[in-house]
């Protein structure tokens, strides 16, 4: 399928989509290197952690909101606030604007919370426009412009920090407030007519929620995910706070009279560009070569050679061993994602699919509050102890996964067993 024979909302959503994380990847981290240097790494990590606790509720309000009104209101509302609290940003930190902290605070606090409100909108919209044939090919499409958001991101907010903080914010401004026109003037209303007349309300959403915890299997799932994700979430927190702060300034490159001189911020964003990079050109090639490695001993090896990875960027100070470091992280990632995939798609029934997807989901929004946690951690504790903890989250990740290979293999046995006696396969519990 070609990008031109998409529906329109989908071509402009995808559009719109890549300019909002172009922009998110490229100043979040940079907001919390910002306030660590105002206000110190631990008191940061506190703030970084309230601003993921508001966004989490905000997404499950606009969740609820957009199965009420619709899909587009919430998506302009969300648009709207997040332009207007970009914009303020700007301002305080212009020289006019005095550079207060708590109000850029309580600036940043909007945005994020206005960013939360329109996911769960935009997400929807994805799928309303969408059918089973074609999701796979719109899926991939935007996979690769979240990529490369993430890695122009990356390497434009590493490089232009320093001086130019307030024309960043600046841009991300004028930015979306393109992006509430584009909304405001090119998409169309999307929700199933009957979804908003006769909403399922907060309390039918509850109940299913209990069902999903009450299933132990998944329940293990979510958690070890939730592990995974925690390690992830490091290099936009703890191990970005660590850079911007610790990283000695020197010569990436020494050739003659060429120098190329890095910082920490500048490593930051050539790690994340590199991994990225990484990931798109080589997703494919690792597939073929790791075909025939059985998927239980390529889900183990790809969390150690990734917690290693981890582990380095916590404690290097060398910039050639973070950028090898980069390429064992990535190496890890590309053998262990494909089969966390198979093992979601397995694990969830086909009658509450939705459901036990958007359980699942919470796991990325968990992942970032104890990114936030670890940014105070990593205040008190040296950045070996940092290491130590990547470990431990990596080691308890195995555990559950080897504990649901286990499930697995008992569930198959079962239903073998049940099969041959001429019974119904036991349930899932």
């Amino acid at each position: 399928m070609k990008f031109t024979e998409l529906h329109p909302n989908l071509r402009l959503r995808i559009g719109v989509a890549f300019v909002q994380r172009f922009f998110d990847i490229m100043l979040v981290p940079l907001m919390v290197i910002h306030f660590a240097k105002l206000y110190g790494a631990a008191t940061a990590g506190l703030m970084t952690l309230v601003v993921a606790l508001a966004a989490i509720t905000c997404n499950l309000v606009g969740g609820h909101l957009s199965d009420t009104y619709g899909r587009r209101p919430i998506l302009l509302g969300g648009e709207l606030g997040a332009c207007l609290a970009y914009g303020g940003l700007a301002f305080v930190a212009s020289p006019a604007g005095g550079d207060n902290g708590i109000v850029l605070y309580g600036l940043y606090l909007l945005a994020a919370c206005s960013a939360g409100t329109a996911l769960p909108a935009n997400d929807a919209m994805l799928v309303d426009v969408t059918t089973p044939e074609s999701r796979t090919a719109v899926y991939t499409i935007n996979y690769w412009s979240t990529n490369m958001a993430f890695m122009l991101g990356s390497l434009v907010g590493g490089f232009f920090y320093y001086g130019y903080f307030f024309q960043l914010l600046a841009a991300a401004a004028v930015c979306l407030a393109a992006v509430f026109a584009t909304t405001f003037l090119g998409i169309k209303e999307t929700a199933p007519e009957d979804g908003v007349d006769n909403p399922r309300g907060v309390k039918s959403a509850l109940v299913g929620y209990v069902s999903v915890v009450r299933d132990r299997v998944f329940l293990r799932l979510i958690v070890a995910a939730l592990l995974i994700r925690s390690i992830e979430v490091q290099i936009s927190s703890s191990i970005a706070v660590r850079l911007g702060n610790h990283f000695t300034p020197q010569d990436l490159i020494d050739i003659g009279s060429w120098h190329v001189r890095v910082t920490g911020v500048n490593m930051l964003g050539i790690m994340r560009a590199v991994n990225t990079l990484l990931v798109v050109c080589c997703a494919l090639w690792v597939g073929k070569v790791l075909g025939r490695v059985g998927e239980r001993r390529r889900l183990m090896g790809g969390i150690v050679v990734f917690t290693v990875g981890y582990m380095v960027w916590a404690v290097s100070g060398d910039a050639w061993t973070l950028i090898v470091a980069t390429f064992v992280v990535t190496a890890g990632e590309l053998m262990n994602a494909p089969v966390k995939q198979t093992l979601l798609a397995n694990a969830v029934p086909d009658a509450s699919r939705t459901k036990y997807m958007a359980a699942y989901g919470l796991q990325v929004r968990l992942g970032l509050l104890v990114g936030s946690l670890c940014v105070t951690v990593g205040a008190l504790v040296p950045s070996w102890g940092m290491a130590c903890i990547y470990a431990v989250f990596g080691a308890a990740a195995m555990a559950l996964y080897r504990s649901l290979f286990r499930a697995q293999d008992a569930r198959a046995a079962e239903a073998e067993a049940a099969a041959a006696a001429g019974r119904p396969a036991p349930a899932a519990s």
